[in-house]
């Protein structure tokens, strides 16, 4: 590509061709996709489910705000290849700011609704991103506080829309969505290579700031095929509620059911008092996806028989699925299935729901479809069945780089192979158990949190502060959260954690981030060359958190 912001890796000429032949890869423009399947299915229903927007309509509904927007973006500058971000709670026009960019054969750059200005201003600097389209407000949040300052760092930026605006007083420049929607509608959706970017997902590393994910038309396509046919919700409706502004709510979301013809229903706000209300109302089932979706339901003092009924399929992944959960839900009748990826490489292992228990249970399944795995030790070499190792993969659905070339060469080889930084054990049988991870990040229901993103803060925000570890605790609900451990200079006051979160939160880090428990320590474990031991902290103190 000669854009320099999607310098890919080249994915290796005989896996792109095995993939072609086995229709894997179909080499049809995304926006062609999504625009075929809203006029198929012109009647299918959408619904909203929020106290703040909430909306019902159709496909063709849809379609057609999807189609103004373009227009509108297209009006003001936005060409083929541009990155268009937006950053919105589940809300409809989430969907029409997704449909709209691929219309373009523009780069989407979806952004979590909790992301802070520290958080988004990167992601709009780092993707060059052209047009932003954002809230006035959402819950206990005004974007509209930090909008000017963050636009004002993204020199790139020609279009800022705001959606839920009403009277309020806009920065210099922007426009509301209603504006920004107000005019011709794009005549017919652009039709870029499908090796292009089409995606560029961001999410939290090892580094402070977060890592741009690259997705082509192909490899995105190959990933909404693969879940689409693992069936997770066993054919029923589904409610939604995992961001649409992450990789997996946007493809769970927006793109499979649509692309299959299903009905969409988001929620906004994940209330299980208000989710099991919504399932009986509508006759939706829920509860997939990282697996606090699951157990705040099965928790819940209002489940009953009833509910059940519906809730009788999930498929868990995005973190660790203890196996707990899993029997847990076995016990309630719900016939669970896990699955292994990530954002580079969102589906990499899985089961369905008629393979036995052990399978879906006890292990994060088996290679998908046009997916290899290997599993090496620390020299390279592979390891013995039964023997933990690092696992590289590779497939149809994996990206095609990131934004940073460095960490592109670093996590890629020549052959394809992707560096997951995750340990696990391949057993007999070819089923793969997650055992641990190398990299230093903690996934807090389903979201990834940088551990160096939250130290540098707390340096940065707490002269007090000689040495800082984030770490993960386990959390039934959630499956981690993040513990910050300090080591302070001598004579230092202690700060309570409600303090500390607050100079976080006004240091701009996101809401999600911010540590649920801090200790303070008079040293850490070390190396011999004095780095600290976060593994053995995490042995350490999880006893503490487990009850």
């Amino acid at each position: 590509m000669s854009d320099p912001r999607w310098v890919t890796r080249p994915v290796p000429g005989q896996l792109a061709d095995q993939w072609r032949r086995r229709g894997l890869w179909d080499d049809t423009p995304m926006g062609m996709k999504i625009d075929a399947a809203l006029r198929a299915h012109a009647e299918q229903t959408v619904r909203i489910h929020s106290q703040e927007r909430p909306w019902a309509g159709t496909f063709g509904d849809l379609r057609a705000q999807a189609l103004a927007l373009a227009g509108g973006l297209s009006a003001r500058g936005v060409r083929e290849g541009d990155a268009v971000a937006f950053q919105l709670p589940n809300w409809v026009e989430a969907a029409a700011a997704f449909y709209a960019s691929t219309f373009l054969g523009a780069v989407v750059v979806p952004i979590v609704h909790f992301y802070g200005p520290k958080e988004v201003g990167y992601i709009l600097r780092r993707t060059e991103v052209t047009a932003f389209v954002t809230a006035a407000g959402f819950g206990r949040r005004d974007y509209l506080d930090d909008l000017e300052s963050v636009c004002a760092t993204a020199p790139s930026l020609k279009v800022v829309g705001v959606v839920g605006a009403g009277d309020r007083r806009l920065p210099a420049g922007a426009v509301t969505f209603e504006k920004l929607t107000g005019g011709p509608e794009l005549a017919e959706p652009a039709a870029p290579d499908a090796d292009a970017p089409v995606l560029v997902a961001y999410t939290s590393g090892t580094t402070a700031d977060p890592k741009g994910v690259i997705h082509s038309h192909n490899t995105l396509g190959a990933e909404a095929r693969q879940l689409g046919a693992m069936g997770a919700n066993g054919g029923l409706p589904s409610l939604t509620g995992t961001p649409v502004g992450h990789f997996m709510g946007m493809i769970g979301a927006l793109l499979i059911p649509v692309l299959r013809g299903d009905s969409v229903d988001l929620i906004d706000v994940w209330d299980p008092a208000r989710v099991l209300s919504t399932m009986l109302e509508y006759g939706l089932t829920a509860g997939s996806g990282a697996t606090y979706f699951l157990t705040s339901l099965l928790d819940h003092p209002d489940l009953t028989e009833e509910h059940l009924r519906y809730l009788r399929f999930a498929g868990l992944g995005g973190a660790a699925v203890p196996v707990a959960v899993t029997e847990k839900a076995k016990a309630a009748g719900v016939s669970v299935v896990r699955m292994y990826g990530s954002t580079e490489h969102p589906s990499i292992t899985g089961s369905r729901h008629e393979h036995d228990e052990r399978l879906r249970l006890r292990t994060d399944g088996a290679p998908l479809d046009g997916v290899e795995l290997k599993l090496l030790d620390d020299e390279g070499k592979p390891v013995a069945v039964g023997q933990p190792g690092e696992i590289w993969s590779r497939g149809p659905d994996c990206c095609i780089g990131y934004t940073d070339p460095a960490l592109t060469r670093a996590t890629f080889d020549a052959d394809g192979w992707y560096r997951t930084e995750d340990i696990g054990v391949l057993d007999a049988d070819g089923a793969l158990t997650i055992t641990d991870r190398k990299k230093d990040i903690i996934i807090r229901g389903g979201e990834n949190i940088s551990a160096a993103e939250v130290e540098e803060l707390l340096l940065k925000t707490m002269p007090e502060v000689l040495e800082a570890a984030v770490v993960a605790v386990p959390d039934t609900r959630l499956g981690e959260k993040p513990c910050a451990l300090l080591r302070l200079a001598p004579g230092s006051a202690v700060r309570g954690v409600d303090d500390i979160r607050a100079l976080l939160l006004a240091a701009g880090l996101g809401r999600q981030k911010l540590p649920e428990y801090v200790e303070v320590v008079v040293d850490f474990p070390r190396t011999s060359t004095g780095k600290i031991i976060k593994a053995q902290i995490r042995r350490q103190i999880a006893p503490r958190y487990t009850g």
